[in-house]
């Protein structure tokens, strides 16, 4: 059987980046034999995703015969085995399971690993025997939050890797810490426009964004907010937020999911949102990964908590600037160290909701062609360390991307 390489990674339930991080490597690796694996058995190519196979099941049938596994791509050092089993689940299953068992540490933990058939502390990163082990531009910002035997065995496993590389500031220097040796390079998302954009493009023009188009004919912001801001409170401050930068940039408002697994994005806070708004909004309903990466690229700014609803902003070298949660500020995360490690000093990062209005207008003043100059800059950067990587699993696979 001929050696295969297999992507590995969190595209096993809808979000925005992870799904992102498959089509990349699709692209790239071309025309490798390609298995997609992750921890459940889906098929999400309705939603423009993969078919994604379970990895333990992968592992069984051609583990033996050799090649790559790479890991495709982001913040895998931290999430544990009960956040991704959870997020494997429908949200109407998950959020009863997650509240049954919020306090109780080793009822989580059992459910976990019984639900994952693994005992592995942090499911999304896999040391299998036999195979080039690759890590492309992970992260792991809150890796010192975690337990200890989490964080022994996030250490250990990537020990065992052929080559990691890291997407922020924080990673690289927590691993230098642990003595091991990672590269910095950006996220596989900055090279959205560069591989992906001729898709992109023909999805802008499909009915759902053409309306869109229409209908704000000065251009729109395309908001996004995970289910973390959905309180009244500050669903209350971001209506007034957007409000005010709507009349100032003369701006519609579209919103949409980067996210619809559980612990993501939750429709019915946007409907919320809405509701309280006095300027004229709309809902991208669509969880197509195409039609999301459209509507990035056709705004005129992109605010919102999501990492990779900055990343591909950045790829399209348009304004962008995060959220960040009430209470939070100066807290870092993988959202702050990506914009403090990749993006220009004068674009916001991580902005507080009452600050948004002049963070957008900082934002939208900056310079157009700064911003074209480092998103060609970042693809390139991307580009080639993803080669680098790549270079590594040849002795297993002689077919070049």
């Amino acid at each position: 059987m001929q050696a295969v390489t297999i992507v590995f990674g969190a595209f096993d339930r809808h979000n925005f980046g992870d799904l992102l991080f498959a089509q990349v490597a699709a692209a790239l690796l071309r025309p490798r034999r390609l298995l997609y694996a992750g921890l459940a058995d889906v098929d999400l190519r309705p939603v423009g995703g993969k078919r994604v196979q379970r990895l333990s099941d992968v592992l069984a049938r051609v583990g033996r015969h050799g090649g790559a596994l790479i890991h495709a791509g982001g913040e895998l050092l931290t999430c544990s085995a009960w956040e991704a089993a959870v997020m494997l689940l429908p949200p109407p299953q998950a959020a009863p399971l997650a509240s049954r068992l919020d306090h109780d540490l080793r009822g989580r933990a059992a459910w976990a690993h019984d639900r994952l058939r693994s005992s592995d502390l942090a499911p999304y990163l896999a040391a299998p025997a036999g195979l080039r082990v690759l890590h492309v531009a992970i992260g792991g910002v809150g890796l010192t939050q975690c337990d200890a035997a989490m964080q022994r065995e996030v250490l250990d496993k990537l020990r065992q890797a052929s080559a990691v590389s890291v997407r922020d500031r924080i990673t690289h220097a927590l691993l230098g810490r642990a003595g091991i040796a990672s590269r910095l390079m950006p996220d596989p998302a900055a090279l959205t426009a560069r591989l992906l954009d001729r898709r992109v493009r023909r999805h802008a023009h499909g009915s759902a964004l053409s309306a869109l188009r229409r209908r704000f004919p000065r251009g729109y912001l395309a908001v996004q907010f995970s289910a973390d801001f959905g309180d009244d409170v500050t669903l209350d401050a971001l209506a007034r937020t957007l409000d005010q930068a709507a009349r100032e940039t003369g701006c519609g408002i579209v919103f949409f999911r980067a996210g619809a697994a559980y612990w993501h994005d939750d429709i019915d806070c946007y409907r919320r949102l809405i509701r309280r708004l006095r300027t004229p909004a709309a809902m991208l309903h669509s969880l197509n990964l195409w039609d999301i990466c459209a509507l990035i690229a056709g705004a005129r700014c992109y605010l919102g908590s999501s990492l990779h609803g900055r990343i591909v902003a950045m790829a399209y070298a348009l304004p962008r600037l995060n959220l960040g949660l009430p209470g939070q500020e100066g807290v870092p995360s993988k959202q702050s160290a990506y914009a403090a490690t990749w993006d220009m000093p004068a674009m916001p990062g991580v902005l507080p909701v009452h600050a948004l209005p002049e963070g957008l207008m900082r934002a939208m003043g900056t310079d157009t062609q700064a911003r074209r100059e480092l998103a060609d800059r970042l693809a390139a950067c991307c580009l080639a360390g993803y080669l680098q990587a790549l270079g590594s699993t040849r002795g297993a696979n002689s077919q070049r991307p």
